[in-house]
């Protein structure tokens, strides 16, 4: 069979750690930053963990991480 392929959008957007936690940074840091308070886009720089309905999909779309 051959190899399978990996998502290449999924790859640059989420890191699988050591433990198998799917980790993903904040969305809504890109652009209209005027009107976001400093403590909002400060918050936003940190990455999270993804929600658990989410990690199955990511997952099988990172067959190799």
């Amino acid at each position: 069979m051959p190899k399978m392929k990996t998502h290449r959008g999924a790859a640059k957007r989420f890191k699988i750690t050591g433990s198998g936690k799917v980790i993903k940074n904040h969305s809504y840091k890109s652009h209209i930053l005027e009107k976001k308070s400093a403590k909002r886009k400060r918050n936003l720089r940190h990455a999270e963990v993804a929600a658990k309905a989410d990690v199955d999909r990511i997952k099988r779309m990172l067959p190799y991480s």
